[in-house]
């Protein structure tokens, strides 16, 4: 699962700084067809999923 959360977190935050610069990942283009206030909630859940899931999946057990 942590590795779930990271990809989720990477891509929210990579997205945004993506736009910034005028440009889009191809994996997530598909959110700017539904308006801009929709794209940043997207992104915004993306990264707030992937942080709530890191919380919750805590540290890795050391053996």
């Amino acid at each position: 699962m942590r590795q779930i959360a990271l990809l989720l977190l990477l891509l929210g935050i990579g997205s945004s700084v993506v736009h910034f610069m005028n440009m889009e990942m191809k994996l997530l283009r598909w959110i700017d067809t539904w308006g801009e206030g929709v794209a940043w909630g997207i992104r915004g859940g993306l990264i707030a999923l992937g942080l709530l899931l890191l919380m919750a999946g805590g540290k890795k057990a050391t053996k």
